[in-house]
């Protein structure tokens, strides 16, 4: 099944988001559908100390105060979710990050990668309201956990701001800057989250190049190295008009 053709997204009954999927393992490629009832938005996840200063440091330049501990988990509702190639938001302040993303689908653990997509100007003065106003993009291609966790460290997180012809590098980085999967979600469990079947979980990001800045369109990946494969998804910002 193709990447496109994995691409709908429509909302379930109740608090509950129907995504499909490819799934993309050492057999080849399969369709995943999967009803997700608890999204949940990690932050401050940075293995590397001096890396997540550093991104707390470039929030608190945009009036984001820091966090009271670290890890910290947001919930956003399951309608924020999309694999569309557009989103639309209020005004002309919010912007992407790349994060992986872990799915527990009927107990089974798959990767794939999102953007944290954000209001800045909310931000400022609550985190979690900024987190809910804006979609939440994923790529529609996933991997099985197992086929990569004993080279996890290797793969690279990537995303790039500009137009349909002109982008720049806007994020780059291994996710060895961030807690591995396993070791998020005992974070979770402490903070009494369980990532139950159903969960989908975003796992933090990296310091924007140059700082966070939003662009209109917003360009991210995954990348194995080892087996010589990627998740990449892009999408384009409509800022919607505001009534006078």
């Amino acid at each position: 099944m193709s990447v496109a053709a994995a691409s709908s997204a429509t909302a379930g009954p109740g608090h509950c988001r129907d995504l499909d999927f490819s799934v993309h393992s050492h057999a080849g490629r399969a369709p995943l559908n999967a009803r997700v009832t608890e999204t949940i938005i990690a932050g401050w996840t940075g293995r590397d100390r001096t890396a997540m200063m550093a991104h707390i440091d470039e929030l608190a330049a945009l009036g984001v105060a820091p966090p009271p501990r670290t890890p910290m988990f947001y919930r956003v509702g399951c309608a924020r979710l999309t694999t569309a190639p557009v989103i639309e938001v209020c005004g002309q302040a919010s912007s992407g990050e790349v994060e992986f993303v872990i799915l527990n689908h009927g107990g089974v653990l798959y990767i794939g990668v999102g953007s944290d997509h954000t209001d800045r100007t909310v931000e400022t003065y609550d985190i979690t309201t900024a987190k809910q106003m804006c979609d939440k993009p994923l790529a529609p291609t996933l991997w099985p956990w197992e086929e990569i966790h004993g080279h996890w460290d290797q793969l690279i997180l990537r995303s790039s701001i500009g137009t349909e012809t002109a982008r720049e590098t806007y994020q780059e980085g291994s996710v060895a800057a961030l807690l591995a999967p396993l070791d998020l979600i005992a974070a979770a469990h402490a903070a009494g989250i369980a990532l139950a079947a159903g969960s989908l979980m975003y796992c933090g990001t990296l310091s924007a190049i140059g700082g966070i800045r939003p662009a209109r369109h917003f360009a991210f990946e995954l990348v194995d190295p080892l087996l010589e494969r990627r998740i990449h998804h892009a999408y384009e910002v409509r800022p919607l008009a505001l009534a006078i």
